[in-house]
């Protein structure tokens, strides 16, 4: 069976499909079968043939080179709004059962499954479950992306204490730049360091991929 974990953030926009896509990569060459899943993708464009379009979906795909889209990706809205509004809107019960059923099938692929949450650890699937009890349900270890900016200790260390009191491991976090010039980046990251008591897997630049052969 796979080992699987998953990828939440401090908050929405922060990179988490950019970094996942640079621990695919890294895994990927050290010659392990890496496969991802988006469980929930909410924005999409419609393609010329009618079909739904999720870029972060198709950013996943191009990493991993899966071509399932479906079984990577079960549930996938329209509107780039919260999963519970979209799921809402769309008449559509977001079943965990169905995502774990699709994440078993991905698991016997692979050596490595990576699966991308949707905005932050309480972002709502339903008017009683959260991104957190997705994690919970997969029973994965948790990758924290940190959005590096101003702000970023308390969002951080808040999502770190939520995790670990949902009884999940926290097995890294990645530091993001987010913005071109944070004041105090190096000062920042060494608090986080030093109140992180798990590894820091990746520091991405602003504006560019990271290079996992660096």
């Amino acid at each position: 069976m796979a080992q699987g974990y998953f990828i939440t953030g401090t908050d929405t926009e922060i990179g988490k499909t950019h970094s996942a896509v640079q621990l695919i990569g890294r895994w990927r060459s050290e010659g392990k079968r890496v496969v991802a899943m988006k469980p929930i993708a909410s924005g999409c464009e419609v393609g010329a043939d009618g079909r739904w379009i999720n870029d972060d979906v198709e950013r996943l795909v191009a990493a991993s080179g899966q071509t399932d889209r479906e079984l990577m990706n079960p549930y996938r809205f329209l509107p780039a709004v919260s999963p519970h509004i979209a799921a809402q809107q769309a008449g559509v019960v977001i079943s965990l059962d169905t995502i774990k059923t699709h994440y078993q099938r991905l698991a016997e692929q692979a050596d490595v499954v990576v699966v991308e949450g949707a905005g932050g650890w309480f972002a709502p699937l339903s008017d009683t479950l959260f991104m957190r009890d997705l994690a919970w349900a997969l029973d994965l270890p948790v990758i924290l992306v940190v959005g590096m900016r101003l702000g970023c200790i308390n969002h951080a260390l808040l999502t770190v204490q939520a995790i670990e009191a949902a009884g999940l491991t926290l097995a890294g976090w990645v530091a993001n730049r987010v913005v071109p010039d944070q004041p105090a980046y190096e000062d920042n990251l060494a608090t986080l360091k030093a109140h992180i008591h798990s590894p820091l897997l990746l520091e991405i630049p602003y504006g560019k991929e990271y290079s996992y052969q660096d």
